[in-house]
């Protein structure tokens, strides 16, 4: 029988994340798709890939995402939804996030139609079986054999023409001067020889990040807005901070990563005899078995209430705000910043700052007024022993509305704010995107000062 050891403290995980003599162990039962990946790699091998990739995931390369190639995508994702009044956002998320994962993983989608992305849909979906085989209620060979079939049709339709264009775009490069795009593929083919990868395995590390870039940061989006809705409903005053600052959302993402990481666990195995700073003795081949549900609420790191959500937590120095749902030391998820953003610190400039692909989308969501569908209550998915929703209805429409038949236009609005209000179609007043975004009270007052009480706050 294995020994195994169990660690439910802040301090002794982050310690265990440091150690180099526990490999990962996390992804052992995904070997059909996970075979040879970054993830699962350890000691010299796990350095060398580390290095290449990480050359990817700098600064620069998140600020030409976040602030030029994701904002588009996003409004655009999300606009039909918002017109149609309501969405599902299970899907909304992973069709969202699939669409800007895409981009950074390197997958081209030539036709650009609805058909295509959804069979790209699908074949991630399998893709997301093997990531959570071991916690899978269904038969295990079936599902296995499931994911091996998903990834020969996405490497077919996908990931080989994709790979090509990447092949000439850098055998002209110098010649011609026509960038490789900046993407997960792009890198691993200039790579290819030097790091010896096969070209299986470069699907495999393009097909593992496409799934978590698209998989993961869906789940925090629904989740995200699922405990800031309940926040919200509790704390009222808070709602005009969604649309004002930026900073707010971020540290909703935070904390909702920190109560519902994606994994319940973390899992490595010592391939040598390791002394935690505790002083607890772990021997070589036994499995340690990190319970981020616990470490992420330890009341030492993380106050009395830690099993509650609240943004305005307050994070000890050397804490992170988000548990070790991204585990750290040099196994830390290498698209942490670009799902997460960077952690703010004092003073943080707005303009500058990083605030992650979650918090994008959930305050493009939040532009308009979003709530719980009575009718269609969220469902909670039955096929795992994870915490995921398989269904999560809402209703969406705008936070400020002009009631048309009763507006007299008189033009009083107007007046008070010609940048939130104006006149329409027969000079009635009705309200901009900038209406949604002014502070409550002044909204309040600009409504009670309409004669004929045609202004609708949605709400607030």
């Amino acid at each position: 029988m294995e020994s195994e050891v169990v660690i439910t403290s802040y301090s002794e995980a982050l310690d265990v994340y440091r150690q180099k003599d526990l490999r990962q162990a996390q992804y052992d039962q995904a070997d059909v798709l996970l075979e040879g990946v970054l993830v699962n790699l350890h000691g010299a091998a796990h350095r060398d890939r580390r290095r290449v990739e990480n050359r990817l995931f700098r600064r620069e390369t998140f600020v030409t995402y976040e602030r030029e190639l994701f904002p588009e995508l996003t409004r655009k994702a999300i606009a039909p939804h918002q017109r149609a009044g309501s969405a599902e956002l299970v899907s909304l998320g992973h069709e969202l996030l699939l669409h800007l994962a895409v981009v950074v993983a390197g997958i081209d989608r030539p036709a650009g139609t609805a058909e295509e992305t959804a069979r790209l849909r699908g074949q991630v979906n399998l893709f997301i079986e093997a990531l959570t085989m071991a916690q899978s209620t269904l038969d295990k060979d079936e599902r296995r054999a499931a994911v091996a079939g998903g990834f020969t049709d996405w490497t077919e339709e996908f990931l080989a023409p994709s790979a090509a264009r990447r092949r000439a775009l850098l055998a002209e490069e110098g010649a011609t001067g026509c960038p490789v795009p900046p993407d997960l593929l792009g890198t691993l083919l200039r790579h290819q020889d030097e790091l010896g990868l096969s070209d299986g395995l470069i699907g495999r590390e393009t097909a593992f990040f496409l799934l978590v870039a698209a998989h993961t940061s869906a789940t925090a989006f629904v989740r995200t807005v699922h405990h800031m809705l309940e926040w919200l409903a509790e704390h009222p005053g808070s709602r005009e901070l969604v649309h004002t600052d930026p900073f707010f959302v971020q540290r909703c993402v935070h904390e909702t990563i920190r109560l519902n990481s994606s994994s319940t666990v973390g899992m490595r195995r010592a391939v040598e005899p390791v002394v935690l700073r505790s002083g607890r003795k772990i021997p070589a081949g036994a499995k340690v078995v990190i319970d981020l549900a616990a470490v992420n609420r330890d009341e030492s790191a993380y106050g009395p209430t830690a099993d509650e959500f609240d943004p305005y937590r307050e994070i000890p120095a050397g804490v992170m705000p988000y548990g070790l749902s991204f585990a750290a030391g040099a196994h830390v998820c290498i698209g942490q910043d670009l799902a997460a953003g960077v952690v703010p610190t004092p003073g943080s400039d707005p303009d500058q700052h990083l605030f992650g692909l979650v918090a994008l989308a959930v305050r493009e969501l939040f532009r308009g007024e979003v709530s719980l569908d009575p009718a269609d209550p969220p469902r909670a998915d039955p096929t795992t022993t994870r915490r995921y929703w398989s269904r999560y209805p809402v209703r969406l429409g705008p936070r400020v509305t002009v009631d048309q038949e009763s507006c007299l236009s008189s033009g009083r609005c107007v007046e008070a704010d010609s940048t939130a209000f104006r006149f329409g179609p027969g000079e009635l007043a009705e309200p901009s995107a900038q209406a949604g975004r002014l502070p409550e009270e002044r909204l309040r007052r600009i409504a009670e000062d309409c004669p004929a009480a045609a202004i609708r706050l949605h709400g607030i």
